[in-house]
This record gives structure tokens, C-alpha cells and sequence, in this order.
């Protein structure tokens, strides 16, 4: 048999992907109370459940989770305690991440399960794909985040005031503004530089990720391509934000994953 790998809906992975891989994707909540919606992680029973069908299917070779980060959801710590019931069968990553970044560390770590690698090291693959990875948030307007408390008080009042838009970096599981501009125009010309700077000489796939936003990411999936020399503007993707994620960050809202290559043989060898 082999290794299962399991993440949950904020990794924005498509469903074609998902199914080429063997990846399950269990869906976070989305609330509806009132006339607002919110989110809710995944508690410790549907984990078990879910956990032990994948160790079901793939003959009690393990299985590595990959969930949103800590700092952002409560679904993390539900499976650490979920995985506890397996004894050493579940390796939780602890991941620190959320959106494509957990969407392509779940693939790499997928791969290797189908190659036949064992749990330690699907785990390790999916941890190396985490820390070559970095996420910025583009929002149109602070609103939702304000609400889901994903930002603090200050800085929501700050950018609802001046009519900012902000540009978001996440750091160690949480999102930290690291720009503020006026226009649309000013926000992806800092990403841009940004993300240029980030992948300086070296090369990176990168991930767009739009909510209701399908000529603006166009329009920063131009500027990307023309800043960093690519031939095919096809090289970068473009994938709909899922929902629960689309739920705090609002409509015109972008999310940029970057995951740097890994470092070839030759260049380990000469650092």
C-alpha cells in the first residue's frame, strides 16, 4: 500500500490536482450566521474519522497531515490530539502556512507516497516544500479581516481610514502587514518588487490565488511574468480561492505563493 496524505480546504488545491495525487481534502467550515459568514476548523472526531479511513486504505502505512496554520485555526491542535488516537500512525506537520503552500508541500509529499517512500520521509519532503515557500495576501479592502480578527484593531482602522491597500506577509503562521498603498495599481507594483526580490537569481513556481479578482490577477500575473523574464505567462498559475479563505480576505482579494526551487546536487555540494 502506501502512505495517505490529508490536508484540508485552505490549501486552495484544485479538485483535479487532488484526485492525480491521491490527496484527500477534508473541507473547513463555512457559517453562516445571520447575514455574515465566518469559519470553523475541524474537530477532533471528524479527524479520527477521517484519519483512520486513510490508514484504512493505505494498509496502516501512516498518514501525514498537512492542515492550516496553528495561529489561524484551531484545526491544527484537533488533529494533535486526533493523532494521538493512532499512536505514531498520523504525522501532524506542524505548518505554519495556508493556500498553495500547503497545496504544494501536500503534492510533494503525495509523490513520494506513490513512489513508495515511507512516512518519515513523505513527512520530510512536505516540511522541505513549507520552508522554500513564502505567501503575501493582496486585499482590496480590510473589511472581512477586520471581522475574522485576523488583523489587529489598529491596523484596520488605520487602513479603513487612509483607504489603504494592504499587503500582507505570513509570518510564522500569521499575517503581518507589510505595505500599505493607495491604489491598486502602487499594491502590485510592490508585489512585484517584492516577489522579484524574494526569488532574486534563482527560480520558483508561483501560484496566483484570486477571489472575484479575474482581470486584477490577470493584470499582476502580467506585471510578474514581464519583471522576471518569463516566456509563458502560463508558467505562473492562476487557481479560484476556496472559500473559507475567500470568506476573510474579501472580494478583489489575491493571494501570492511563491515556493523556491530546491537546491540542486552540485549547488548542496559547493555551500
Amino acid at each position: 500500500m502506501a502512505v495517505r496524505v490529508v490536508t484540508d480546504s485552505s490549501a486552495c488545491l484544485p479538485e483535479a490536482v487532488a484526485e492525480k495525487f491521491g490527496i484527500t481534502v477534508v473541507d473547513l467550515h463555512v457559517v453562516q450566521t445571520g447575514g455574515d459568514r465566518s469559519t470553523s476548523g475541524l474537530n477532533p472526531l471528524e479527524l479520527v474519522a477521517c484519519y483512520a479511513r486513510q490508514l484504512e486504505r493505505g494498509g496502516d502505512d501512516g498518514v501525514v497531515a498537512l492542515h492550516i496554520s496553528k495561529e489561524l485555526s484551531a484545526t491544527w491542535s484537533n488533529a494533535v490530539t486526533a493523532a494521538g488516537v493512532f499512536e505514531g500512525g498520523v504525522r501532524v506537520v506542524d505548518t505554519n502556512s495556508v493556500g498553495m503552500s500547503l497545496g504544494k508541500a501536500a503534492i510533494a509529499a503525495a509523490e513520494r507516497a506513490l513512489a513508495g517512500d515511507d512516512l518519515d520521509t513523505c513527512a520530510e519532503v512536505a516540511v522541505d516544500v513549507l520552508d522554500r515557500s513564502e505567501t503575501w495576501l493582496y486585499v482590496h479592502r480590510i473589511d472581512e479581516l477586520r471581522k475574522s480578527g485576523r488583523v489587529s484593531a489598529t491596523t484596520a482602522l488605520v487602513s479603513t481610514a487612509l483607504a489603504t491597500k494592504p499587503i500582507m506577509h505570513l509570518n510564522d503562521g500569521r499575517l503581518e502587514v507589510v505595505g500599505k498603498t493607495r491604489t491598486q495599481a502602487k499594491a502590485f507594483t510592490k508585489i512585484v518588487e517584492i516577489v522579484a526580490a524574494k526569488i532574486g537569481d534563482g527560480h520558483a513556481s508561483i501560484t496566483l490565488a484570486q477571489h472575484e479578482a479575474r482581470e486584477a490577477v490577470r493584470k499582476l500575473r502580467d506585471m510578474l511574468v514581464a519583471a522576471l523574464g518569463l516566456v509563458d505567462p502560463n508558467e505562473i498559475d492562476i487557481i479560484e480561492m476556496e472559500q473559507v479563505l475567500a470568506v476573510h480576505s474579501g472580494p478583489g482579494a489575491i493571494a501570492i505563493t511563491v515556493v523556491m526551487d530546491a537546491p540542486s546536487p552540485t549547488e548542496e555540494t559547493a555551500v
